[in-house]
C-alpha cells in the first residue's frame, strides 16, 4: 500500500529538499565528509588532465561521487547507531565497523581507478 502524502512533481521537490538537508547536516557534523568533499573540490577538475576520453572522465568523476555517497551512508548509520546509546554493543559496532569499511573500500577504489588510468595516459 502506498505512503500517503505528496506525490508526483511536489513529492521530488520536497525530497531534493531532504537531501540538501542531508548535505548540510554532513557537512556541518562530519569532518570525514568535509575532508572528502575537500578532495573532491581538488581532483575534479584534474579529471580532464588525467582521463582521455568522456568513458575515462566519467569513470574518475564516478568514483569521486562514490566516496561521498558511501560516506554520507556510513555517517547516516553512525548517527543512527549513536541515537540508541552510547553504551557498547557488539552488532552497533559491527555496524559502524562495516560502515567505515565500506568508506575505505570506496577510497581505495579512487586510488586504483585513478592510478590505473594515469598510468595508461602517462606511460604508455
Amino acid at each position: 500500500m502506498p505512503k500517503p502524502g505528496e506525490t508526483g512533481l511536489t513529492r521530488i521537490i520536497h525530497a531534493f529538499g531532504y537531501s540538501l538537508q542531508g548535505i548540510k547536516a554532513a557537512l556541518k557534523h562530519e569532518a570525514a565528509f568535509r575532508q572528502e568533499v575537500a578532495l573532491f573540490v581538488i581532483l575534479a577538475p584534474a579529471v580532464f588532465w588525467v582521463g582521455n576520453s568522456w568513458l575515462e572522465y566519467a569513470v574518475l568523476m564516478g568514483s569521486l561521487f562514490l566516496v561521498l555517497i558511501v560516506e554520507i551512508v556510513n555517517s547516516a548509520i553512525e548517527a543512527v547507531v549513536d541515537r540508541f546509546g552510547e553504551e557498547h554493543h557488539e552488532l552497533a559496532g559491527r555496524a559502524k565497523d562495516m560502515g567505515s569499511a565500506a568508506v575505505l573500500f570506496s577510497l581505495l577504489n579512487v586510488v586504483i581507478i585513478w592510478s590505473f588510468i594515469s598510468y595508461n595516459r602517462f606511460f604508455t
